[in-house]
């Protein structure tokens, strides 16, 4: 079967496929249109529908609202020439973006009345048919309300975390006391420390020296008892612990009762140190004097501040506030050299620490005539713990620390350091550390916030040997997100900060760690009702 037009477009034939038959023949009406032309016309329509069908399906699908007018169809069929003049979704986001850039450059007027809900936001206004602008000014206004009190929040948990770490529990308080009435009751508990015949070992340079100066028994428990733990051969171990004059009964009463063996543990208070005298440490006698002392600990810890204050910020101002930086024991780490005269290498400690590795391969670390041995704390994977520089500590914008110290210079950390003594005893750096703390006394605590650190970071300048940072993981005190794998990894664990694990502000996933090594079944532990957390 064939259709055939004739080239007039006025007949139509049709015939049998074999082209010998003409079965039908028609001829088409008059025309003023001509029939080429309908013909074209419908090519293109049949051309174009598919396409209009599926712009229409896919604005259908986007969920353009129906309406009459040419705009609208321009959106629909999408030729420009029916009106699409851009994508009006895209032109209604352009106009709000100018509508609060806007209002951003604007005050929010004094009595605006905020919202405080996004239910109330609407409620509002639906009731009041608000404009564009008038909407973008309520919320800007509602959220710089909640800005500002999430702020003061924040430094508000700073605060009473400031005075949790900084206070003594009661826990350990009454451990204190009750030790140092079982050292006036029990002979026992006054037995020498250690034993007469291991006197000689004490300066004996074959073992392994370490030094812990604290007045908290129970963290310093937790810290000879994982250095004992871990050791590979713990009888090469010797602790020399350090307290002050009214911990010293309960902190002996403790090793006598509890002896950790096969170490040895000797117990000496700052008052049994014969060097340790007013005409050696005159800095401590200015700090405990001055005046900006005084004020920095005991006046208003919140004066100077706003509610723009960065809460990391005001922490780290709150934790420099602590007693413990004008407490002889926090200094007394400068002045190893003139206590341990016949020492030539040892460990120094921290309290907070806690030991998982055997720590013996540090006396092998060759420090290539450094004296001191530390973990620099500019590098590694935790940006908060580990960026710390001299801008971090000091105030740049004073000359004096300008022209003398590099805002880049990598900073190191205390709290696990290795001491070469006989190295030490060659230089100056205690004449620099009293030099330059007097020197910050001078300028009323503004060369840096009063701690240990800054002024050693300058006395140790030139004579730090970096070792390597598994040896020292730090910011568990503070840092809440520390990595639990690294934590596992490192061979001493620092808890520095104000999130003690003692504390109940301690953070609870990173507490079993140091728990581990507290003994919950002792007697004392149970009476002064030291309970292990949950």
């Amino acid at each position: 079967m064939q259709i055939r037009f004739s080239p007039s477009m006025r007949s139509i034939t049709i015939s049998s496929t074999n082209g010998l038959l003409d079965l039908m023949k028609l001829k088409a009406a008059a025309r003023h249109i001509s029939y080429r032309t309908l013909f074209h016309t419908i090519l293109i329509l049949a051309f174009l529908l598919p396409f209009v069908f599926i712009l229409t399906a896919v604005v259908t699908l986007e969920g353009v609202n129906k309406c009459s007018s040419l705009d609208c169809l321009g959106r629909r069929l999408g030729p420009r020439f029916l009106g699409r003049g851009g994508d009006y979704s895209m032109r209604l986001v352009r106009d709000l973006y100018k509508i609060l850039d806007q209002v951003n450059s604007e005050e929010v007027p004094v009595g605006f009345k905020v919202p405080e809900s996004f239910n109330e936001l609407l409620s509002d206004i639906r009731n009041n048919q608000y404009d564009v602008k008038t909407f973008a000014l309520k919320l800007k206004a509602m959220m710089e309300n909640m800005d500002r009190e999430v702020k003061r929040s924040r430094l508000a948990e700073q605060l009473h975390k400031h005075f949790a770490a900084t206070a003594i529990p009661k826990g350990i308080y009454c451990l204190s006391l009750r030790l140092t009435d079982e050292y006036s009751s029990n002979a026992h508990a006054r037995k020498q420390l250690p034993p007469p015949e291991m006197l000689p070992l004490l300066s004996d340079n074959s073992y392994h020296h370490f030094i812990l100066a604290t007045d908290n028994i129970l963290a310093a428990s937790v810290v000879v008892t994982s250095a004992v733990r871990s050791a590979l051969k713990p009888e090469k171990i010797i602790f020399h612990v350090i307290t002050d004059k009214k911990t010293y009964p309960g902190m002996h009463s403790w090793f006598a009762l509890n002896p950790i063996s096969p170490a040895i543990i000797e117990v000496k208070g700052v008052h049994q140190f014969d060097w340790l005298t007013r005409e050696n440490v005159p800095v401590l006698e200015a700090m405990e004097n001055h005046h900006g002392v005084r004020i920095h600990y005991h006046g208003n810890h919140l004066t100077g501040t706003n509610d723009g204050d960065n809460p990391r910020v005001f922490a780290s101002k709150l934790q420099a506030r602590s007693p413990k930086y004008i407490s002889l024991l926090n200094h007394l780490r400068i002045y190893l050299p003139e206590l341990f005269p016949n020492l030539n290498k040892v460990v120094f400690l921290d309290d907070d620490i806690v030991i998982q590795r055997d720590l013996s391969p540090l006396w092998d670390i060759d420090l290539h005539g450094k004296v001191n041995g530390a973990v620099e704390t500019c590098k590694g994977e935790d940006g908060w713990v580990m960026s710390k520089r001299f801008r971090t500590y000091f105030n740049f914008s004073h000359p004096l620390i300008a022209n003398n110290l590099d805002p880049n210079e990598c900073a190191w950390a205390y709290g696990m350091n290795i001491f070469d003594l006989s190295a030490w005893r060659k230089t100056s750096i205690r004449e620099t550390y009293h030099f330059w703390v007097k020197e910050n006394l001078k300028s009323n605590l503004t060369l840096w916030k009063l701690g240990t650190l800054p002024p050693a970071l300058i006395a140790f300048k030139g004579h730090v040997h970096p070792i390597n940072p598994s040896w020292h993981m730090l910011g568990l005190g503070y840092q809440e997100k520390t990595n639990v794998n690294s934590v596992q990894k490192a061979a001493v664990i620092h808890y520095n900060g104000q999130c003690k694990p003692w504390l109940e502000i301690g953070y609870k996933h990173l507490q079993p760690f140091w728990t581990k090594y507290v003994n919950y079944s002792n007697d004392f532990i149970k009476n002064c009702h030291i309970i292990e957390p949950r």
